[in-house]
């Protein structure tokens, strides 16, 4: 059985064949911006200290937010055509930020079961 429905031609065909590679080039952009402050950003050394390890991330996670705010008025102003991008930036923060809310909770339930088992 086909998924192509009747009179759908080549026009049609290379339509969304530009629709596809758009969407990827947007994937590979976002992609490719959060990996540059990863890259940019010293990796942590074995001496490094937990505080240091939990301060890079949250700065990673501010620069993924800031890019995605960045983006919003740029496409406000017309800098940056494609929603797709500005879309799939925005929800990126948005996982990033969970993330990182998720982890905070975990952490501060282990520290307050830790304050509990002392006495």
């Amino acid at each position: 059985m086909s998924t192509i429905r009747p009179g759908f031609g080549a026009a049609d065909v290379m339509a969304l064949r530009q629709n596809i590679l758009a969407r990827n080039a947007a994937l590979q952009d976002v992609r490719a911006a959060t990996e540059a402050p990863r890259a940019a950003a010293p990796a942590p050394t074995p001496a490094a200290g937990f505080a240091d390890t939990l301060g890079n991330a949250i700065k990673q996670v501010n620069a993924v937010q800031q890019r995605s705010s960045d983006m919003q008025v740029a496409y406000e102003r017309g800098a940056v055509t494609d929603i797709a991008e500005v879309m799939l930036a925005r929800q990126e923060s948005s996982v990033a930020f969970e993330a990182t809310l998720q982890v905070r909770n975990k952490l501060l339930t282990a520290y307050q079961d830790i304050m509990r088992m002392g006495g």
